[in-house]
């Protein structure tokens, strides 16, 4: 072997660990549990079953750190088929979940979150198929640098270890959270909604014929059995078992698991969506843009729920907008200026901070950018604002100045969405500030530790 110079080269070591650290991880032999539980309702003992899939989780979450990316992407894609194959199987039970819920009385926006048909599975596959595609971030090593001592110093990216993810109606989180954790190399522990039982079952058994096709232990993917609430503070009070949790659903679910949780959490609040007409906008586009965020989907997070209009351009853009609105069934609540252009409900102060789910919205006239900013600063939930103008210095005030999320220029707010961005699905969208913020992807769910390498140095 050739001796170079520590300060300006790097050792055989070296260039095998930052160059081909991917190929170092060893092959090792994967035991394989096959999930034959049937799915049930209720379990006796709650808590000794959260500790059984918790532990189970923890052992997994070392597995799937060391777990290569071929073995991952194989994984993924093999999901994928399973769900193809499954198709007619997962329409079926989500039938009986749909039918529950219209038993339940639930509305029909949350019927349509509730909802799997082929198209929402494509989606689904085509998720998967797009995070197997993406650059895996685990093992990734940068910010290396020589200190003077000659020893490097850098940080390589390594998986949070457990994840808990609490959601509400929507099935196709269960495959794009597996998926994003799996690829990750998170294990995951999933409590899906009562209302959608059956669908998340579904899903789960497609997920473990997909791991275990690709030599991973179904334990990796865990999709809580039970609609017992007891199994949500179980899992917000097991630190030794999950690393991090991630609530998806209403104000009072969050809100909950934020103020009872032992383990940190990363929350996703409700999406009070503003979308500003400034005066120098273009009435088309402002047009195509404003109706598209508010009716092409009605219960999702990224929905607008409150258009705010420049005054001066309110009576040119108000009466089209308004008619377009309610030949697509959508109920308008206006302020005083806006219901003295356009005939609609009065808006109360409490209208201003809801997040419909629904075919409502609400609308007010304002003086200007800073009159916009000023009451989004009042009422936004932190989630997405998008301003529609041509001015150039109004655009960047206002993606400077407005604290949210994501903030846009003349876009649909719908557009707020990891698929969207290119993260091939997403966890959630985080309002925090700390750790991840926006959608949640592959990067925000992985950590980073500090690596040195030397070549014998000692400290003197």
């Amino acid at each position: 072997m050739i001796i170079v110079q520590f300060h300006t080269k790097l050792t055989h070591l070296q260039l095998l660990l930052l160059g081909q650290w991917g190929k170092l991880n060893n092959q090792l032999h994967l035991s394989l549990f096959v999930m034959t539980t049937t799915p049930q309702h209720q379990i006796s003992d709650v808590n000794a079953y959260m500790q059984q899939i918790g532990a189970q989780a923890r052992t997994a979450s070392r597995v799937l750190a060391a777990a290569t990316t071929a073995q991952k992407n194989n994984a993924l894609n093999a999901i994928a088929d399973d769900l193809d194959h499954n198709r007619n199987t997962l329409i079926a039970e989500n039938l009986k979940d749909l039918d529950a819920g219209r038993q339940k009385g639930l509305s029909d926006a949350l019927l349509d979150r509730l909802e799997l048909d082929n198209e929402r599975i494509d989606s689904m596959i085509e998720g998967l198929r797009q995070i197997a595609a993406l650059a895996d971030p685990i093992g990734e090593i940068f910010d290396m640098s020589y200190r003077p001592s000659g020893i490097q110093v850098g940080r390589m990216r390594v998986p949070l270890g457990v994840v808990g993810i609490i959601y509400e109606s929507r099935p196709n989180v269960t495959a794009d959270a597996a998926a994003l954790c799996l690829k990750s190399g998170n294990a995951t522990l999933l409590r899906g909604g009562s209302e959608a039982f059956f669908s998340n079952q579904a899903i789960a058994r497609c997920i473990h014929n997909g791991l275990q096709q690709a030599g991973l232990p179904a334990e990796a993917v865990q999709v809580v059995a039970t609609t017992d609430r007891e199994a949500v503070g179980a899992m917000i009070t097991m630190p030794e078992y999950v690393d991090v949790i991630i609530p998806r659903g209403g104000k009072g679910l969050i809100e909950r698991i934020s103020n009872d949780a032992r383990v940190p959490v990363i929350k996703h609040l409700d999406g009070i969506c503003h979308l500003y007409i400034d005066a120098d906008a273009d009435p088309e586009k402002a047009f195509n843009v404003a109706l598209n965020a508010k009716t092409q989907r009605y219960g999702t997070c990224n929905t607008l729920e409150t258009l705010l209009v420049a005054e001066c351009i309110a009576h040119e853009i108000l009466p089209a907008l308004a008619e377009a609105f309610v030949n697509k069934g959508v109920e308008l609540r206006g302020c005083d200026s806006t219901r003295n252009i356009i005939s609609c409900n009065a808006a109360t102060d409490e209208d201003w901070d809801t997040e419909y789910l629904a075919p409502i919205l609400s609308i007010r006239v304002v003086a200007d950018v800073d009159a916009a900013m000023d009451h989004i600063a009042a009422h936004s939930s932190q989630h997405t604002e998008s301003i529609i103008t041509e001015n150039y210095t109004s655009a960047r005030r206002f993606l400077a100045e407005v604290d949210s999320s994501s903030v846009m220029v003349n876009a649909s707010t719908r557009f707020a969405d990891g698929f969207e961005y290119g993260l091939g699905a997403e966890i959630g969208i985080s309002t925090d500030k700390f750790h991840a913020r926006g959608p949640v992807g592959l990067e925000g769910l992985t950590s980073v530790k500090y690596i040195v390498l030397g070549d014998g140095h000692i400290r003197t």
